[in-house]
């Protein structure tokens, strides 16, 4: 497959180009910072940004929420199949 954008260089505006599912954890942060996350089902997300600050938000099924976190918490998060974009 080609890649026409390859070689372009991608910024936080650019569409993500990666994923990983996340499993809501109350002591171990990501692997990368997020540029989004995604869910199965709407719900709240617990998460803690990547500048340290922590907080709840409502995250509707199917929409990419642009969101840099680094932590999704498993307390305080009601929202399942979530997926972190970057």
């Amino acid at each position: 497959m080609a890649d026409l954008f390859k070689l372009h260089t991608q910024g936080l505006d650019s569409p993500p180009s990666r994923l990983t599912e996340v499993t809501p954890d109350d002591s171990a942060e990501l692997p990368f910072a997020s540029r989004a996350l995604n869910v199965a089902s709407s719900g709240t997300v617990r998460v803690t940004t990547v500048d340290g600050d922590t907080g709840t938000v409502f995250v509707a099924s199917g929409i990419a929420l642009p969101l840099r976190v680094r932590r999704v918490w498993a307390t305080g998060t009601s929202a399942t199949g979530i997926v972190a974009l970057f």
